[in-house]
């Protein structure tokens, strides 16, 4: 499957500690392989991917099983958290699934499927962002999410996931942007629009969500998740107060949010963005 020289010992596939029994310690300690998922390990050189992902559930799931929601996410190119580093992958699989697709010789549930059980048994924000990469991936489509769904009626966690996919919008460039729209809808706000066009002389700028069609004294509100990779620093710090300030000249008040703002306990977002909006948010947070 990989063509590599040297170690010779796996060859680049993934293995399990049967595998290997007293070595794993050593090669672990010598930076030579690295955990892939729960039990499986691969030769430090081979890059993630789809292939290996696939190949590494194949080694901890029943030949007859089917990979499920977690894993089926991840095997599909899905983050189901984007919170800092994931935690390693645990093997979830069932052999009870209906709409199954096979990825590289794996079983696993279809996108559409994956979709509507994650958006029933994930963390509500989680559960939002996850639906939105499924989309935004062309992988599944809402309105087919939504008809899916009603085979699952009466199962737990039904009722949430017909509100998430209600709420899921392919729109959304990122998981924060995610987090940040369902703050905005539990508030009492209404549901934003997202990537709104904005044009200036001479450029155009896209927000990442906001309200244009309320219109507060001349001005509209718009929000805009700052991710801490794409926004730290001196030099990207004074380039998005710049950006604010020429938006500001366009009408436009922009209420820059960062991850603490969406998962800290204070709720100072939805009270700025209701101190504009002349209009009380509902609290206390649900998340």
């Amino acid at each position: 499957m990989f063509r590599y020289d040297l170690p010779y010992y796996f060859a680049g596939l993934p293995f399990t500690p049967r595998q290997v029994g007293r070595k794993l310690a050593w090669l672990l300690g010598g930076n030579e392989i690295r955990q892939v998922m729960k039990g499986v390990y691969v030769d430090i050189r081979i890059p993630d991917s789809l292939e290996l992902r696939a190949d590494a559930v194949r080694l901890v799931i029943p030949p007859d099983g089917v990979a499920c929601g977690r894993t089926a996410a991840w095997i599909h190119g899905i983050d189901t958290t984007a919170l800092g580093p994931e935690c390693l992958m645990e093997a979830r699989w069932t052999r009870d699934a209906t709409d199954v697709v096979e990825v590289r010789d794996v079983r696993v549930t279809s996108p559409v499927a994956t979709a509507v059980e994650l958006a029933m048994q994930l963390p509500r924000p989680f559960a939002l962002s996850a639906v939105d990469a499924f989309l935004r991936s062309g992988k599944a489509d809402r309105w087919i999410l939504r008809a899916a769904s009603t085979a699952y009626e009466g199962r737990r966690g039904f009722r949430q996931g017909e509100e998430i996919l209600r709420y899921a919008d392919r729109r959304a460039a990122s998981p924060g942007e995610s987090w940040l729209r369902l703050r905005l809808i539990d508030a009492g706000f209404g549901r934003p629009d997202l990537q709104i066009r904005v044009d200036g002389a001479g450029r155009s700028y896209r927000l990442d969500l906001g309200y244009p069609d309320r219109p507060i004294d001349g001005r509209r509100l718009g929000l805009e998740y700052d991710s801490d990779a794409w926004h730290s620093g001196a030099k990207a710090e004074s380039r998005d107060e710049n950006r604010r300030t020429e938006l500001e000249a366009l009408g436009w008040h922009i209420i820059p949010v960062r991850r603490p703002d969406v998962w800290g306990s204070y709720p100072a977002l939805e009270l700025a963005a209701g101190a504009f909006l002349c209009q009380h948010p509902r609290l206390p947070r649900r998340w």
